[in-house]
This record gives C-alpha cells, structure tokens and sequence, in this order.
C-alpha cells in the first residue's frame, strides 16, 4: 500500500516545527562559539565545524546536476560569509547582543521580497518590527556601536539573503544532496581560510572536541538540512519572523541552566516577540500548494 504524500498544510506544520526545533539548537551556538574563539581563531573553529559536517553528508551526492552544483554553491558562499562574519564578530561583542542584531533579518527578508517585485503585508513588517523591538528590550543595552556591532548588522543581511534565496531554490533539489554540496563547498574554503592554522591549534581542539563535534554535527550539519526542508514548504519572511525565537530560547536557557535573573526586560522582550509572531499569522494561511517535493530526503 503506497504511503499518501502529505497535504500542504501537513508541510506547513512540519515546516513550523523543524524551524522551532532549530531555533532550539541555535540559541546554543552563541554562547559555544564566543567561548570557543576565545581559544580558537575563527577560521579554525569554522574549518573543523564543516569538516565534521561534511563528512557525516559526503556520501549523499546523489543526483548531482549543474543547477543543483551552483545553486548550493551561491547558497554556501552565502552561509560561509554569514558564519564567518559571525564568528569573528563574537570575538568583541556580547552573544546576547550578537543575537539581537542578527535578528534585523526579521525586517530585511520582507524587505528583499518587497524589492524583488512580492507583494509583502503589511502585517509581515509590522510583525518584523515588533519582533526586532522586543529582541531590543531584551538585549539592548544603549552602548556606543563598535566594529563587531557593524559587522553583525552586515551579517543580518547576508543571512536575509540567504533565507530569500533558499526559500526559491529549496524546492528545486533533493535537500539532502542541496546540503551536501553547500557543507562541501563551505568546508574546503574553511580549511583555506585557516591554512596551516588548523594544524598549529590541534591540541586547543583536541581538548574542546565535545563542543566542536556537537557544532559539526548538529548545530551545522543537521540544522542546515533541516531548515533545505522546512523552507520547502514555509515562506522566507515567516523563516525570518521565527529565527527571532533563537535569543528568546537563549535567555531561557540562561534562566533555567545557569540562574540568569530573566527580569522585567526579559519578560517584556518575550511578550513582544510571541506577539509578532501572532500578529504574522491568518486563519486561512496554508502552505503553498504549488511547492511540489522532489524528494523527501
């Protein structure tokens, strides 16, 4: 008996919570990553994370065509210049403030659609706006801007691009072969960038394998496939809108791991954020039928 292809709400929902789920995962990279670079140069770090990454999905290059080669190549040169910005960023800002800067691609995805020719709601930059305010209130601590400040604020808008792009090419290729190429291409620039650095910092690596491995694997490796598949099926500007959850999930995390007081700031922030994410959705919103899977893994 053949097996019913889900409906497009199914995909929707599903989309939802693979996007939830990889929210979860990242609020646990900021504070991983700024410890790491503390010890580790930021080439390094990202060279040994995609190494790790691609090795679990080399064996996945299945049905490799030219379109599917350069559409994972211009998406991993994207996440590459996202990482490594990030990364280098972290080693002179808080991760918290990290966080809430990288959340403007809440606003700047709506924005990319708007000037592509998509008609966007207004109700999607209304809740973009809540959601970026609140993320505000929860973080912002009114310090003069530096150089990591900017090169977030850069960063937001090569991770808008890359959700815009991704919600276009996902449902072109088969996710797993998608990811494959773009974990690929972004480890052989890792390991170029960091040229013989990753070689003199093995013993700094050797003794934070635990944290480098869980970055590879499933900070990178499985959130990377996770969300080729989710932007299948939900639209980049809602991509955008929960991605503002990461920093809400990391200041739980803090409360509930390390007894970080939440305070009224936090509890404000948090309200802001749910409420943008409600205030983004209709009743009668589905997924797009006409997103057609190619394949389901």
């Amino acid at each position: 008996m053949q097996t019913p292809m889900p409906t497009g709400n199914a995909l929707y929902i599903r989309g939802i919570i693979l996007l939830i789920f990889i929210n979860i995962v990242s609020a646990t990279t900021f504070p991983l990553t700024k410890d790491l670079v503390s010890s580790l140069s930021p080439s390094t770090l990202i060279a040994t994370r995609f190494v790790i990454a691609a090795g679990v999905f080399t064996l996945n290059l299945r049905n490799l065509n030219a379109l599917l080669f350069r559409d994972g190549i211009m998406l991993g040169l994207l996440l590459f210049f996202f990482l490594a910005i990030e990364t280098i960023a972290l080693k002179s800002i808080p991760a918290n403030r990290a966080a809430f800067i990288g959340s403007l691609s809440a606003l700047i995805v709506p924005l990319l659609g708007w000037l592509s020719g998509q008609r966007v709601q207004l109700r999607t930059f209304l809740a973009a706006v809540v959601a970026v305010i609140g993320i505000g209130v929860m973080f912002w601590e009114g310090e003069e801007l530096g150089i990591g400040d900017l090169l977030m604020f850069f960063d937001a808008f090569i991770y808008a691009a890359y959700i815009f792009f991704l919600e276009r090419i996902a449902p072109r290729h088969p996710p797993l072969t998608l990811t494959s190429v773009q974990l690929l291409f972004i480890a052989a620039l890792g390991v170029l960038w960091s040229n013989t650095q990753i070689l003199n910092e093995f013993e700094v690596i050797r003794q934070h394998w635990g944290a480098i491995f869980y970055l590879g694997l499933v900070a990178t490796a499985a959130v990377i496939w996770l969300q080729t598949l989710a932007q299948r099926s939900v639209s980049a500007d809602e991509v955008a809108l929960l991605y503002t959850l990461e920093p809400l999930f990391s200041t739980i995390f803090s409360f509930w791991l390390l007894g970080e007081h939440l305070g009224i700031r936090g509890v404000i922030g948090a309200i802001l954020v749910l409420v943008a994410l409600l205030l983004s959705q209709s009743p009668q919103k589905i997924a797009p039928e006409a997103k057609v899977e190619v394949q389901s893994s």
